[in-house]
């Protein structure tokens, strides 16, 4: 993703925080941790994930489909900007 406006930097940082939550994980598992505890710890997994996705699929779309801030055609604007806010709501 050669276009990324986003800092890759701060990209490659959250897959650093996901691994850390992903080694909580494994670390519970291995000392017997409750299952309520497993639970939530996945859970929040899944919402750094989802927002992850969120970001790259946001990127994507403003640099490869279309920019809803610079785009001329009203419409295209509004479906695009529409097409986000779904995305966002979506894997919230």
């Amino acid at each position: 993703m050669a276009h990324l406006s986003k800092d890759p930097a701060k990209l490659v940082a959250r897959i650093r925080r996901l691994q850390g939550q992903l080694d909580a994980v494994a670390r519970a598992l291995e000392a017997d941790a409750p299952c309520g505890e497993v639970l939530q710890l996945v859970a929040s997994i899944r919402g750094a994930v989802n927002g992850l996705t969120v970001e790259l699929i946001e990127d994507h779309v403003r640099h490869h489909v279309v920019d809803p801030d610079a785009e001329t055609d009203a419409d295209k604007a509004k479906g695009a900007a529409d097409l986000l806010a779904v995305l966002r709501t979506y894997l919230k």
